[in-house]
């Protein structure tokens, strides 16, 4: 009898453990080495940031729901960390990579990441988040496929291309960073890049006939920019996730942190075209080129870049509020994205979040609601983990604008797991404002000039409105967005203007599960880096 039970005991363990393995989402593996080496975007000299001696870095490429382990040596002299905009990081913002979540990798260490691209599709990328780095590289980009029976609202495209674009600086990082560090606003960006290029810098070859996907995102630091390509109409199809209306456009507003999915077909005559990018809201107006070449080619590129909107206010955001959800196509599950019906669900939380630029002892800062943001000498997270007193306190960023001026603070805002909020930026600046929220998706409701009211509701899209990251804010104007907070975890809500996110255009949102289960969170890795007051400590038990 006994040795009938060992026997089908040995059965089942056998036969169990393969089922377990080969039913686990897939695994990609990066080993990524983070060195400092010379480039030459502008034709200056100057100091970059390389992962594996590329500029910009390696392209991610995955499928939903696949486990990405990212080994990342930090071969520089100081401190770093990557963040992945857009990737959710779904119960485990232990791998979110800002200042407020993990520890910095120190010179000559290494620190491996365990991603999982959970219930995602789309397009996003990474960067570099601690001291300035982003200024000089160290981001790339990051595909999210669809699995293979969940239907694409559109045809397989004969190629698929990432730009990352933005402007650049010909200073060194080290420098802009003590612009900021002294009190001082940056200077106007020197130039644009494309894909880490700049005028002419990256060719793009297409065949005659044929539709390919575009996947543009503005790495930059300071400016919005304009995307579009001679001769040729782009159809959206894909914004940071969300499959959209399938308009055409002839040319598109990225502003900073976004990314868009265009397609575009190759129905020219067979030469080369101008891809050309430029600065929105700016004087002067910065322009680059790319080449979009046809494989059957007879002629360069010639005459100048195909001209784009400037200064024009009023045409960008009818373009924003034109970029609706699509609520027939399947999301990253095979259910239609409109099934999930946002407008529906009553708020619980309306939380008002204005930006500002005060003077404070005798520097220029950036707030939200009047708090300007200080970094702690503990990560947020590791300290909330280990219940370290004295690092932060919740409440210290009140729901609303004070209108008192400035003053600085480790600020973080309490928030409950499965809350509903309405959030509304309010812009009383004169400049395009463009904010990211970490670890979520959120339904853009509305945009408009003017002061935001409760009567501003009436106008709410509740139908319709696009889910996504990233969200800009236009000058004396706000922007309204329902997001339900489904994931546990201490969240980055900031500037993507580089300069002020740096001088404290953020803070952190916690939000929290009473449950304190592995359900709603995962515990603290077993590898995370501990610094500050959480040195010496330990993890959890191998």
């Amino acid at each position: 009898m006994r040795t009938s039970l060992l026997f089908l005991l040995l059965l089942v363990s056998a036969f169990s453990s393969p089922l377990c393995i080969n039913g686990e989402d897939p695994y990609r593996f990066f080993t990524w080495n983070v060195t400092y080496g010379f480039i030459y975007p502008l034709g200056v000299k100057q100091q970059g940031i390389l992962i594996n001696g590329q500029f910009p870095g390696p392209q991610i490429y995955s499928v939903t729901n696949d486990n990405l382990i990212i080994n990342v040596f930090n071969s520089l002299n100081e401190p770093f960390l990557l963040s992945w905009n857009g990737i959710q990081q779904r119960r485990n913002s232990w791998q979110d990579g800002m200042w407020g979540t993990n520890c910095p990798i120190p010179p000559g260490r290494n620190f491996t990441y365990a991603l999982q691209v959970k219930d995602q599709i789309g397009s996003y990328f990474y960067f570099p988040s601690l001291a300035f780095h982003k200024a000089a590289g160290g981001f790339g980009g990051i595909t999210v496929a669809s699995r293979p029976m969940i239907p694409v609202p559109f045809p397989s495209p004969a190629g698929d291309f990432t730009i990352l674009a933005g402007d650049w600086f010909k200073a060194n990082h080290t420098y802009l960073k003590a612009v900021l560090d002294n009190g001082h606003n940056l200077p106007f960006p020197d130039g644009l890049l494309i894909n880490g290029r700049g005028w002419n810098g990256n060719t793009f070859t297409v065949n005659q006939g044929q539709t390919y996907r575009f996947r543009i995102s503005n790495v930059g630091l300071t400016t919005s920019i304009n995307f579009r390509i001679q001769g040729h109409m782009m159809k959206l199809v894909e914004v940071e996730g969300s499959h959209t209306l399938q308009n055409l456009y002839s040319s598109l507003d990225i502003h900073l942190g976004q990314t868009y999915s265009v397609l575009v077909t190759a129905n020219q005559p067979g030469r080369d075209y101008y891809i050309a990018v430029s600065t929105r809201f700016t004087t002067p107006v910065l322009t680059t080129t790319a080449i979009l070449h046809y494989s059957n080619s007879y002629g360069p590129v010639s005459g100048p870049p195909p001209g784009g909107p400037t200064i024009q206010i009023y045409s960008s955001i009818n373009q924003a509020r034109s970029i609706r959800w699509n609520l027939t196509a399947s999301g990253p599950r095979p259910n239609p994205q409109g099934s999930y019906h946002y407008g529906m669900v009553k708020t619980t939380r309306t939380i008002r979040l204005a930006n500002s630029a005060p003077i404070i002892n005798g520097k220029q800062r950036y707030a939200v609601n009047s708090v300007s943001f200080i970094p702690s000498d503990t990560p947020l997270k590791v300290a909330d983990f280990y219940k370290i007193p004295g690092v932060f306190s919740l409440g210290s960023i009140p729901d609303y604008p004070t209108g008192s001026g400035g003053y600085l603070q480790t600020s973080v805002m309490a928030a409950n797991f499965r809350d509903y909020v309405e959030i509304v930026f309010e812009n009383y600046g004169y400049s395009v404002e463009s904010w990211h929220i970490d670890g979520h998706s959120f339904f853009v409701v509305g945009m408009d000039g003017g002061q935001w009211t409760q009567a501003s509701r009436q106008n709410y899209n509740l139908r319709d409105g696009v889910a996504r990251c990233t969200v800009q804010v236009y000058p004396k104007s706000w922007t309204a967005l329902y997001m339900p907070l489904d994931n546990v975890g201490m969240w980055n809500i900031r500037s993507e203007n580089w300069a002020k996110q740096y001088l404290g255009q953020q803070f952190y949102l916690r939000v929290f599960s009473p449950a304190m289960s592995w359900r709603d969170e995962y515990p603290i890795p077993r590898n995370a880096l501990l610094c500050g007051r959480a040195s010496g400590r330990r993890t959890r038990p191998l």
